[in-house]
């Protein structure tokens, strides 16, 4: 009995873990003005970045996206975070190198620029302007995208991205060069 008890319970566990997410994903789209908070959450776990946080909760990924100096540590978590500030994040978390200006001073700023001149940020936008949730998730998809389209043009993103699925899973290989 307390077999089956067991088994039963660590079947809930990933439709739980579902849920969740998808719940979030939908509060993302109603969202306005994405926090601090919720940026962190979602962007850390769309990177995949592992530390000592817990992924569900977004204070948590906030205290560690702080820690990384990824964001300031100023945020409060309930602010709205603003286009370059999201921009800096993603950025960090997912590896990405960037162009010149990013490269030596690793800036808000300079990941802004990078980000529209990749095409990764389209469309009308402001370094300042706060994110909406529905933005938020396109940028990240767009990211992602283009992670898996051409891995070859994002580097470290890509490599992490690779490593992971042959981890996962050892039949997924890379396309040969002809």
């Amino acid at each position: 009995m307390k077999n089956i008890c067991l088994t039963f319970f660590l079947l809930l566990i990933p439709a739980a873990l579902h849920a969740q997410t998808a719940d979030f994903i939908q509060t993302l789209l109603k969202t306005q003005a994405v926090s601090y908070e919720q940026a962190a959450r979602f962007v850390l776990e769309a990177a995949d970045v592992s530390g000592p946080y817990n992924k569900a909760n977004g204070q948590d990924a906030m205290r560690f996206a702080v820690e990384k100096k990824w964001l300031p540590k100023r945020a409060e978590a309930q602010d709205a975070i603003s286009m370059e500030r999201l921009s800096l994040l993603i950025m960090r978390a997912f590896g990405l190198k960037g162009g010149l200006m990013y490269s030596i001073f690793h800036s808000a700023h300079y990941s802004y620029r990078e980000m529209v001149f990749q095409d990764i940020i389209q469309g009308r936008s402001d370094p300042q302007m706060e994110v909406s949730g529905y933005a938020m998730l396109l940028i990240v998809n767009r990211l992602l995208f283009r992670i898996e389209e051409n891995p070859w043009k994002i580097p470290a993103a890509a490599k992490k991205m690779t490593e992971a699925r042959k981890n996962k899973n050892a039949e997924i290989t890379l396309p040969e060069n002809k």
